[in-house]
């Protein structure tokens, strides 16, 4: 699964389209603030404002659930990646849909029945209650400012050249005005502002994508075979450009580095504050396994419409057109649909990219928000006596905070690689969350000592290993290029941090003095279950 946000090409700011495109983003935005406006009275409690009142359909959840995971890499990025190396982008495919396997199999209804919103809340049923909300509340916001900034500097270098605007400055208010507007519909109307505005977008990026699809097959006579064959013929490789490793010059350190991306991106979706917090807005767990499910499904129709972009970029531009474009082939979706469609099918696919920016950066907000109001607010400053108002006044108040602190830091971040930042993030779920959950659902002798060591260890390890790598020094192109304390040779520590953070969460179980009562362990599986009238 490809996780980075894309960044514009200059090719793409010589198109005549700036006027459409500037007026549909208008349109846009103001019909974004228009839904929150009309939502806003349907978020006066921690229900509605955090879980929607957990009313909502699981078709409904299911295309927001899809709409909260798809980024725009995975729309531009992934297509790209298989213009280029052919057979050794399709793992990239897969990786979206093995994530969902895995939320569907191990967490969707036990979540949903064990928990209220946060994952906090499922461990705090039997372990001390204020230390897991702490611990779960930083994990969030680390994930979530690590998320946000990587959509919002992507979407600054997206925008402004498809905008007709080029330099730092332009950027830097895109991805100023983007922040705004999140917090703005963010704020007002939480979790239904956020699910009309991904449900748009999902709809938007299905429609638009799987019309250029129709678009790549129609060109080749509705044959894929015929698709293949001449994607091959221009790769430049031959046929080896279907095969495993036509296009593999990395070392062996490299291919360590693309695994431990991929386990971090697989692992860490189940781990994603945004989507587990989806998972609560349905009224039942069969809902929310079903919620799933149309998830899955759409993934995979996408995918598969993906591979087909991807190979029809190969075989109608040529790997040389979508390296002149970008190096790592990230415009290669909207070069195809300008040459497909012309500019008017380049400003749509462009602004498809725009949307599923905006509807990604809503929902990251609206968890951080939830966990900085429920987990740490309510559980741990409040003891648990914090009233439904007190808890959405502080959401909307984190909405600000949070997004204005992301939005800074994107805007002094201009040399931050945005693929790096946002694999972070999937790499600190996957490490500090996802352990604790899974070891809280499924392990009896599970205690409050263990998950502590499995948070704070995952975070820190994930985070240190970071910093440690090539993304951050010793090399031209890091984040301080003048320094040199890269001492981690991968970018992205999953590999190391996953495995340790499960040995932590068991060694701080098996070692710790304490241990969970019988009864109340039994009390929670029996939640998990067959869940709660107060679910």
């Amino acid at each position: 699964m490809t996780i980075s946000p894309v960044l514009a090409s200059p090719v793409l700011t010589q198109t005549s389209h700036t006027g459409v495109v500037i007026t549909v983003f208008a349109v846009f935005v103001v019909g974004v603030v228009l839904i929150s406006l009309l939502d806003a009275s349907e978020s006066d409690t921690p229900r509605r404002f955090f879980a929607g009142g957990r009313r909502l359909s699981s078709p409904r959840n299911g295309i927001a659930l899809f709409g909260d995971f798809i980024s725009a890499a995975t729309l531009l990025g992934t297509p790209g990646l298989i213009a280029l190396a052919g057979f050794d982008g399709i793992p990239y495919l897969l990786g979206p849909v093995v994530a969902w396997a895995v939320i569907l199999l191990l967490v969707a209804e036990p979540f949903h029945n064990a928990g209220q919103y946060t994952v906090g809340d499922v461990l705090a049923q039997y372990l001390r209650p204020r230390p897991v909300h702490l611990a779960m509340g930083v994990a969030t916001l680390v994930i979530s400012l690590f998320y946000l900034t990587a959509q919002l500097v992507g979407a600054g270098a997206l925008a402004a050249p498809l905008l007709g605007i080029t330099g730092v400055p332009a950027q830097n208010f895109l991805m100023l005005f983007l922040g705004i507007l999140m917090i703005i519909y963010v704020a007002i109307s939480g979790m239904y502002g956020a699910t009309l505005v991904q449900c748009f977008k999902a709809a938007f990026l299905l429609v638009a994508s799987m019309y250029l699809g129709l678009l790549v097959l129609g060109k080749f006579g509705w044959n894929p075979s015929h698709l293949l064959g001449v994607a091959a013929e221009r790769s430049g490789v031959g046929e080896a450009f279907l095969a495993p490793g036509a296009r593999s010059q990395g070392t062996g350190t490299d291919k360590l580095d693309a695994l431990s991306l991929q386990l971090g991106a697989v692992l860490g979706a189940a781990g994603l504050p945004h989507l587990l917090l989806r998972l609560r807005a349905v009224p039942n767990p069969r809902s929310a396994r079903r919620s799933v499910q149309w998830t899955a499904a759409l993934t995979c129709a996408f995918c598969v419409t993906a591979g087909v972009l991807g190979f029809g970029a190969a075989g109608l531009l040529g790997p040389q057109k979508v390296v002149s474009s970008n190096a790592s082939g990230n415009t290669a979706t909207l070069l195809l649909g300008g040459s497909l469609g012309g500019s008017l099918l380049l400003t749509v696919m462009s602004c498809v990219a725009f949307a599923t920016i905006l509807a990604v950066v809503a929902g990251i907000a609206l968890a951080a928000a939830t966990s900085m109001a429920h987990d740490v607010y309510g559980a741990v400053i409040m003891k648990g006596r914090a009233t439904a108002s007190q808890e959405v006044l502080v959401a909307r108040a984190s909405v600000v905070v949070i997004g204005a602190g992301a939005t800074t830091i994107a805007l002094f971040s201009s040399r931050l690689n945005v693929s790096f930042a946002a694999g972070l993030a999937f790499a600190v779920a996957a490490s500090a969350i996802l352990p604790s959950l899974l070891f809280g659902l499924y392990w009896r002798g599970f205690t409050t000592t263990g998950a502590l060591w499995s948070v704070y260890g995952g975070l820190i390890c994930s985070v240190s290993l970071a910093v440690l790598s090539p993304a951050v020094s010793g090399n031209p192109a890091a984040l301080f290029p003048g320094m040199d304390f890269d001492v981690f040779p991968l970018k992205y520590p999953s590999i190391v941090s996953v495995p340790l953070a499960f040995l932590l969460g068991w060694l701080g179980s098996v070692m710790g003095k304490e241990r969970t009562h019988p009864a109340t362990r039994s009390a929670f599986e029996l939640r998990m279950l067959v869940g709660s009238d107060s679910s």
